[in-house]
Formats: C-alpha cells, structure tokens, sequence
C-alpha cells in the first residue's frame, strides 16, 4: 500500500506554552518509561544487596529516563505515517501536527545524547553505554529494521526494552553478572506475549497500516497458541534468577505462583478486543510484581538467616526444573513458527534466523548457570 501523505504543520495552529510543552512530553511515551523504570530499581537493589546510594538511583532514573524518552520521541519521527493511519496514535503529536518531525527528531536526539552524558557523568560508562546502545537498538533494529518487515518484530525488537534491568544493574557494581542477564531475559520474553495482546485488540489498525504483526500475518488463533507458549518460557526463565545466587525461595515462591497466574491467564486468552486488554493489563502487573518480589526478597535474606531463605541445595533442582520448561516451549514456539503455513522459502528461512537468535542466547545463558 501507498504510504499515506504526511500532514505539514501550519505554524499559526502550533501550540503555544504550556500545551506545546505537554505534546513534547507526549513524544517521550511517559507510560512506557514508567515501566522500563519499575526494572531498574529493583535490579539494583538486588545488585547492592539492599537499598543503594539514593543519589545513585534518581541519577541512574533520571539517566534511563532521558534515554527511553528519546527513543521514542525518534521512534514517533519514523513512524508518523504508521501513526496517522491508525486510530489509536492518530492524535500523537506528530499525526495531528502539533510538532514539526524535525523539532520532534532534534528533541530526540537531545535526549538521547543528554542521557548518556548524565549516565556516564553521575553513575558509570557501562551504564551509559547500555542505555544508549538500548536507544540505538530500539530505533535501528525494531523501528527501522524489522517493525514494517518481520512478524517476528516484537520478539528480536523486545530486548531494547529488556535494557533498563542491564542498566541498574551496571550502574551500582560497573559490570554485568549472571542475574542480570536473567532479569534481562524475563523482560525480553514477557514482551511478546505483552504486545501480541495489544496488536490482537488492534488487529485492524496494524493491517491498515501495513504492519506485520503475528495477528495480521498469521492469524488470532495462531498468535493465542504463541502468547501460551512464550508464557511457559517465561516461567522458567524466571526461575532461572534463583539459581544465580541472587534471590532465596520467597522470590522463588512468588515466581512459580505470579508465573502460574499469567499462565492461566493466557490460557484462557479468546481473540475478543476486552479480553486481550485485560490480559494485557494484567502482564504489566506480573511484570512490576515480579521485579518487586526480587526487591522484596533480598530485604528479607539480607535481614535474616541467609542460608535459611536461600538454600543453596534447591538451585540445582530449580535449574533442572527451568532447563526443562523452557527447552519444551522453545521447541513447541520455534516449530510453530517454522511450520506456520503461507511463507515462501525465502521467509522460512528468515523466520529460522529470526527464531534462532533468542533460542541460542537463552542456550547459553542456561549453560552458563550450569557451569557455573
């Protein structure tokens, strides 16, 4: 389809003032930042063992902030013609031109820039270069490499927002660890499941607009059987956090319990527009209890007997038990999606990459607790 013609912004109906200053605040998508943010504090909380410099975390939320909002205010630049298409972004600043694209792409870049700055100048280099290096991945590979051209865009585009855990993380201890790269993987596969139920109740929108979205492309009752299967992977990546050391059998105890929640959530999943935003809604909630609960958890170790909340004879069962959950909903997820009827071979081919890419990292991720 021909892309719809953008609307150029007449000057005198630029808002002025205030209104203005609320539709640039509007670019930055502050509902989305919010729950990037929910990842980060927890994760340091668990890298420092307790609560960390107070400083340091409104520093590394400002940080995070900034780069996320900038993210989005380039990604509202891209995609303006996507927006003006569908009902649900159609009063986006850009779309009902309220802002100029080149005003909006300039702020953008700003805060992107800005947050790197601030990263590197109050917490570290790791941090900041992991927030920018979350920018860039969002706006070249999700936005402009794969949103328009690949069902699987949300799965392989999902670990831009994966990135905030990475962040927290590295800015109270300046490295990465085991634990956070599982907290990064529970993100990257809560996302799939999280956005195919927004993409099922706007269905319509995204064929409209020409995006590929697993529901346009492959249809409601393929993307429910996919949202059941990412949920199971979900849940053993999950318990793949007590393993690490990290957490202690209270994390572990509300992981099996919030994970099997979500699970029969989406088992009962129908391809009715209510019941996939109530899914929806309650993924965000499974999501910021989840990193609560490891928050929760280490108060609790650090303030008792560790070895008595934490023992160490129970990872091994729980590695063996998370190994298993999630090698059968790779297997069942990937083959579904390489068999999926209606693809040349050159997309099959492409749909392999693509599929192949989170198996081999989680592959590697569980090996490295196993040798660990």
């Amino acid at each position: 389809m021909s892309a719809p013609e953008v609307r150029v912004v007449d000057p005198r109906a630029v808002p002025s003032g205030r209104r203005r200053l609320g539709a640039y605040i509007e670019l930055t998508k502050p509902r989305i930042i919010e729950l990037l943010l929910v990842t980060t504090v927890p994760a340091m909380i668990v890298a420092a063992r307790g609560w960390p410099d107070t400083w340091l975390v409104v520093a590394t939320l400002v940080g995070g902030a900034l780069s996320a909002g900038g993210a989005n205010a380039i990604n509202n630049v891209v995609d303006r013609d996507i927006d003006e298409v569908m009902h649900r972004t159609r009063g986006r600043p850009l779309p009902s031109a309220r802002i100029e694209p080149s005003a909006a792409l300039a702020f953008g870049i700003s805060l992107g820039v800005a947050g790197f700055g601030w990263l590197w100048a109050t917490a570290n280099l790791p941090a900041a270069a992991l927030s920018t290096g979350g920018l860039l991945f969002y706006v070249v590979v999700y936005t402009l490499g794969l949103k328009r051209t690949s069902p699987q865009n949300i799965v392989i585009g999902g670990a831009a927002g994966s990135v905030p855990a990475l962040v927290g993380w590295a800015a109270v201890t300046g490295s990465l660890a085991a634990p956070a790269w599982v907290m990064f993987a529970i993100v990257f596969f809560w996302t799939p499941p999280h956005f195919w139920a927004l993409a099922l109740r706007y269905k319509d929108d995204y064929a409209a607009a020409g995006v590929p979205m697993l529901p346009v492309v492959a249809g409601t009752p393929f993307t429910l059987a996919q949202i059941e299967t990412f949920g199971v992977v979900l849940f053993g990546v999950s318990l793949l956090l007590y393993p690490t050391g990290a957490v202690g059998v209270v994390y572990l105890a509300g992981a099996v319990v919030l994970g099997g929640w979500l699970l029969a959530a989406g088992h009962k999943l129908g391809g009715d527009g209510g019941e996939a935003m109530r899914f929806f809604g309650l993924s965000n909630v499974y999501l910021a209890s989840m990193f609560a609960l490891m928050a929760l958890d280490v108060v609790i170790v650090e303030a008792g007997d560790g070895g008595r909340f934490s023992p160490e004879w129970l990872q091994r069962p729980v590695l063996v038990v998370a190994s298993v959950v999630i090698a059968a909903g790779l297997i069942v997820t990937a083959g579904r999606e390489l068999s999926a009827p209606d693809r040349s071979n050159v997309n099959r081919v492409r749909a392999a990459f693509e599929v192949l890419l989170p198996v081999a990292a989680t592959a590697f991720l569980v090996a490295w607790l196993w040798t660990g």
